[in-house]
């Protein structure tokens, strides 16, 4: 082994599921971590991002992939542009060339690079497009003249990722289930806490060692298995599963587009490659990366680790927290560089008769399970046409039920810009023609400093939402205009009810406040000496060990 104390590592796609997950791993192990990323405003609220360094730039552009590599010893490259329509592979290609040529030319150490399994003895050319191109990057990478580690991993099994979205949502949401023959491969997924061990633990590797490692879990299953393993684990009821030959691919995509928050542009590569089976040929990696006892993860406990993180709203990544392909990533019509154009606006403003701070809490919490405080029914057909149309739709909730940051996806909008405690702007990546934002503001009803409610506290918030639309020729225009007359419905009753949940969110803590004053106020010398609490009946202190799925 060579030594890897202290090691600096360039991580390209930091934006993205594992990129998200891997940074503070490295940052854990000792490393110090540079993060490349076209949009770094995205990573600052992330909780490592004061630990790192985050440059600008993409991965097709040698120029800003040289100036991240500088001084490098080991680079991550999580990138590719799966789901990207037409010409992906091309894209791919290019920018793998691009980033192969500058790890060299800077002198880097190791590349690291995560790939997909492909399935033994098929032809590269009958491989589907997103699996054939995963093989094409690691060649090309391996090609380098750097050494190189390319980990191939079937299904990832971890909370957000988008193989375990897809499996939980098919089998949670249908008891009965007409599948495509695809359910009866076999497959060998991995957990995404044993991806990362081994994407860490690759720095270590002896410079001789440059080849392809195949990753997996101790367990291998048809689709079909996994669907009533996780029923099992979730404690569902038996699921009914009938294969129908005729589904292919694409019409699988369409089915799992309807019923799971994975838009069809992703789920179709993800169905694709469920074709042929996908089943490790060694195990090689342990002899580089040794698994610790109880690794690797087997498929129930992977399982059982990521629904906990769901239902404790952990989840740090997640598959929607990379920009989607083709989403709008043009500046607010404001700010400086904006270039003109037709630009449409809707503005609604009220006075709330309560707290700024309850009205942030109404205003960040919006969406997902909490939904858009407006005509629920128009909110659901936007999604669906959405859906229909090849879009994201409106399903793909929150990242966490309370907290916000740059880049998080929050339904079919992204979050564009957060200041906390007065301003939440989000960019739609819904199908339009043209771009759209929304922003909400919490802002005191009187100047700051003012004394309105008794120790320095404001009792009143002014809320401001501005809706806002730059059409693309003359059908953005058209769209704008047909859905213009619904606005007061939905942008109004959006203003009117979040001013409603704030005023009732503050009347909540003063009754709460209120209760907690009256019991204490219960002298302890009139109870009875009975009613002292011993020690042993205290609730329990936070030391059960919490795992990290």
């Amino acid at each position: 082994m060579t030594n890897t104390t202290g090691l600096h590592c360039l991580v390209t796609g930091a934006t993205g599921y594992i990129g998200g997950r891997l940074v503070p791993e490295l940052l854990g192990a000792g490393h110090r971590v540079r993060c490349l990323a076209r949009s770094p405003e995205k990573l600052r609220d992330h909780p490592w991002a004061g630990s790192t360094e985050v440059v600008r730039g993409d991965v097709t552009d040698p120029e800003s992939v040289a100036a991240a590599l500088h001084g490098i010893d080991v680079a991550y490259y999580l990138v590719h542009a799966l789901g990207a329509g037409s010409g992906f592979e091309d894209r791919d290609r290019t920018a793998a060339r691009v980033f192969a040529e500058q790890a060299r030319a800077a002198g880097v150490r190791r590349i690291v690079y995560l790939g997909g399994l492909t399935p033994a003895g098929i032809p590269v050319r009958d491989l589907s497009p997103h699996l054939r191109s995963r093989a094409e990057v690691g060649e090309i990478l391996l090609g380098s003249g750097v050494p190189a580690t390319v980990l191939r991993a079937a299904v990832i099994i971890g909370s957000g990722s988008a193989s375990f979205e897809m499996l939980r949502y098919l089998t949670e949401r249908l008891p009965v289930m007409v599948t495509p023959s695809w359910v009866g491969t076999r497959v060998q997924p991995v957990a995404v806490r044993d991806v990362l061990r081994y994407l860490v633990g690759s720095a270590a590797m002896p410079p001789e060692v440059s080849r392809a490692f195949d990753i997996g879990g101790p367990d291998v299953l048809t689709y079909e298995e996994m669907m009533r393993r996780y029923a099992a684990v979730a404690a569902l009821p038996h699921r009914l599963i009938l294969r129908v030959p005729m589904l292919t691919p694409r019409l699988s995509s369409h089915w799992i587009g309807l019923v799971t928050p994975v838009p069809r542009a992703l789920a179709r590569p993800l169905a694709e490659s469920l074709r042929h089976e996908v089943v490790c040929a060694e195990h090689d990696i342990a002899r580089y990366v040794p698994d610790p006892p109880g690794a690797p993860i087997g498929f129930d406990r992977a399982v059982s680790l990521a629904l906990r993180r769901v239902r404790e709203a952990d989840v740090t990544t997640r598959w929607s927290s990379a920009s989607l392909p083709g989403a709008p990533s043009d500046p607010l019509p404001t700010d400086p560089d904006w270039a003109g154009g037709s630009l449409y606006t809707d503005r609604r403003e009220r006075a709330v008769d309560a707290s700024p701070a309850a009205l942030w809490r109404v205003v960040e919490g919006i969406g997902g399970e909490n939904g858009w405080y407006s005509f629920p029914l128009a909110w659901a057909v936007r999604g669906w046409l959405d859906r229909l149309v090849g879009g994201v739709g409106i399903r793909r909730g929150r990242r966490d039920a309370a907290r916000l940051r740059v880049g998080d996806s929050l339904d079919f909008w992204r979050v564009e810009e957060i200041e906390p405690g007065r301003l939440l702007r989000l960019r739609a990546e819904m199908r339009l023609p043209g771009l759209a934002w929304l922003e909400m503001y919490a802002d005191p009803a009187a100047p700051p400093g003012s004394d309105q409610g008794g120790r320095g506290a404001v009792r009143g918030a002014r809320y401001r939402q501005r809706a806002l639309f730059h059409p693309h020729g003359l059908l953005g225009h058209l769209y704008w205009w047909s859905v213009s007359p619904f606005h007061a419905v939905v942008f109004g009753g959006m203003a009117r009810n979040i001013a409603r949940a704030a005023r009732r969110l503050d009347d909540e803590a003063a009754v709460a406040g209120a209760g907690a004053k009256t019991r204490d106020t219960t002298s302890a010398s009139d109870r009875p000496p009975s009613a002292e609490v011993p020690d042993d009946s205290r609730p329990p202190g936070p030391d059960a060990e919490r795992e990290n799925p």
